[in-house]
């Protein structure tokens, strides 16, 4: 968690003044290296390369096909190698992931939403502007986009996840 404060230029958790807590996060510029699915990157800050998770939503996983490999051509067609992004940190991951909303252009992790490529992660949608997003998934299931277009759309990721973990049993 240091390395990941020191190479996003962070203050160290015990260093923060109340004052810094309650105030929103700065940018943190980075460039896009590679993607990984529908909601993972990896980009470079400050010299380290770093793994992201997009915060706030879920993408299907790649084994979910098509469904998986649709988002993450959804996300490579919009983040380009080399483009330069605004990350709003809000969080680490248990796989060290740094957790941010990635702002290209747009916001990435709305888009996939609004566009159906993926799904709101209503246990951490509190870190983001919640109601834009609930909003957003709302209407890509109303126009029937991506997901949606099976009625009831598809399994959620994180349903798929705990179905595979429980097979290897």
């Amino acid at each position: 968690m240091l390395h990941m404060a020191l190479v996003l230029g962070l203050a160290a958790p015990g260093c923060a003044t109340a004052e810094s807590r309650q105030a929103k996060p700065r940018p943190v510029m980075a460039t896009v290296l590679s993607i990984g699915d529908g909601d993972t990157l990896r980009v470079r800050r400050n010299g380290s390369s770093l793994t992201v998770r997009l915060a706030c939503i879920d993408a299907p996983e790649l084994a979910q096909r098509p469904n998986g490999a649709q988002a993450r051509a959804y996300l490579r067609k919009r983040l380009a190698i080399g483009t330069p992004v605004r990350l709003l940190v809000k969080s680490s991951d248990h796989n060290g992931r740094v957790v941010a909303e990635v702002i290209g252009a747009i916001n990435l992790g709305l888009a996939l939403v609004e566009d159906g490529e993926a799904f709101v992660s209503r246990r951490h949608v509190d870190q983001c502007d919640a109601a834009a997003y609930l909003a957003a998934e709302a209407r890509a299931r109303r126009r029937r986009r991506g997901v949606w277009q099976v009625p009831g759309g598809i399994d959620r990721p994180w349903q798929f996840r705990r179905s595979r973990d429980t097979k290897g049993s």
